[in-house]
């Protein structure tokens, strides 16, 4: 049967909305809700417009970078409800990288073939407003040809803030350091009272979207991220989407949407508990566990649709969904696999049961067995290498490491030379 025979059988909202995906005309919020409030064959129906949608856009190809993370301290002033990942200056599990581990971790990967540094971290206090100036310009004097995609809206605000000077000055300062590109993170969800629920006191929804402009502005182009499966409802979701389509109208910067489910286990807003590590108070009413498997699969299927001719690449967080959900996706409207990472340190935290690193040749066999094609790419999405439907013996020099010589976040929270309280 074809797509629009079956259409006529669905719900007529849910077929008129799909209808309109498919014409590329615009999805308005009204109808984003519908599409994540649909279940059944509605929801079916959903997922194979999406898959659809990217058919055409981008093809048959599954790309990912090679990169590393580098979160160079977890220690904080902020305390987000969902963050199990920092911790006060004043905690023996506060941990400081210096810049020379920093760069020994940066050349590491660039000798197994990254061509990518993520680098973010938490916000430590009284911070030198130059220290990300510095970092940057450290690995870029070592490896000037490596990728530096780095620091959040929240990071960038916090660092002109310590500096003293504009914002859009400190951009300035950053790409002339070498910053390459920055991360998306720190939306959630851009609406200010979900915000003062989950991160009060942290980065508004309003400046979120104004250091994202300015970046676009300097021709640093960004990513973009919603956080999901807590206390947010279908119109959260689509104000969210629909945000970031005018943003990209305007600016042209986004490269890429990446969902990041909320992960739970460790989160303090979920955790009414009284450990050593929960600064939140206590756990909100109407806190889910995390988003259900349908929810995954229809906040990737809804952002193909509603930023299609917008935002090209959808992005599945392998970290959050593992590799069997993330390969559904696949079928879902997602066309990227973000990056190999190395060390992640920010999810594990959380409570992310799916490891630090992914090697290139798994990202293969994932890819293959969906009927895709693995290509790796460049951050900025230039391809690399596309691979045959056949596997080599090894297709990366990252495929022969192995994974015990990066450590593990948690052994760096236990480490001595590495502890905040001893840097200061």
């Amino acid at each position: 049967m074809t797509l629009d025979s079956i259409l006529k059988n669905l719900d007529p909202v849910i077929s008129e909305t799909l209808d309109r995906a498919l014409s590329d005309k615009d999805i308005s919020v009204e109808q984003g809700i519908e599409l994540f409030d649909a279940n059944g064959t509605e929801m079916n129906m959903i997922l194979r417009v999406a898959d659809e949608l990217r058919r055409r856009t981008v093809g048959e190809n599954v790309t990912y970078v090679i990169n590393r993370n580098i979160n160079f301290t977890n220690v904080c002033i902020k305390r987000c409800g969902f963050c199990a990942f920092s911790r006060d200056f004043r905690q023996e599990e506060g941990y400081f990288l210096p810049t020379e581990e920093i760069l020994r971790r940066a050349k590491e990967a660039w000798r197994l073939g990254a061509t990518e540094i993520c680098i973010q971290a938490g916000l430590p206090p009284k911070m030198d407003g130059n220290l990300y100036i510095e970092i940057c310009k450290a690995i870029k004097k070592e490896l000037p040809d490596i990728h530096i995609h780095a620091f959040s809206p929240e990071e960038v605000l916090y660092g002109a803030l310590r500096s003293e000077v504009s914002v859009e000055e400190y951009l300035r300062m950053l790409k002339e350091a070498g910053v390459g590109s920055l991360p998306g993170t720190a939306a959630e969800i851009l609406d200010q009272k979900m915000r003062d629920q989950i991160s009060p006191g942290r980065i508004s929804a309003k400046d979120w979207i104004r250091v994202v402009k300015l970046a676009h502005s300097l021709d640093i182009p960004t990513t973009s991220t919603v956080m999901y499966g807590h206390v947010e409802s279908s119109l959260h979701k689509a104000k969210h989407l629909e945000v970031l389509k005018e943003i990209q109208k305007g600016t042209h910067g986004f490269t890429e949407f990446v969902p990041l489910s909320f992960v739970h286990s460790e989160a303090p807003m979920y955790n009414n508990d009284n450990n050593k590590n929960n600064h939140y108070n206590g756990a909100m009413p109407n806190m889910r566990p995390g988003p259900s498997g349908n929810e995954v699969m229809k906040m990737h299927a809804v952002s193909r649709i509603m930023l299609n001719g917008y935002i090209n690449n959808i992005q599945v967080s392998w970290v959050k969904e593992g590799a069997r959900m993330s390969q559904l996706l696949l079928g879902a409207g997602a066309n990227d696999f973000g990056g190999t990472l190395m060390n992640e340190s920010i999810s594990t935290a959380a409570g992310a049961q799916y490891g630090q690193l992914m090697k290139p040749k798994y990202l293969h066999s994932i890819i293959r067995e969906a009927g895709r094609v693995p290509a790796q790419r460049t951050t900025l999405y230039t391809l690399i290498k596309v691979f045959g439907p056949e596997p080599r013996e090894s297709e990366s020099s990252l495929d022969k490491a192995d994974p015990r010589e990066f450590g593990s976040y948690h052994e760096l929270i236990k480490l001595d030379k590495f502890r905040y309280r001893n840097k200061t």
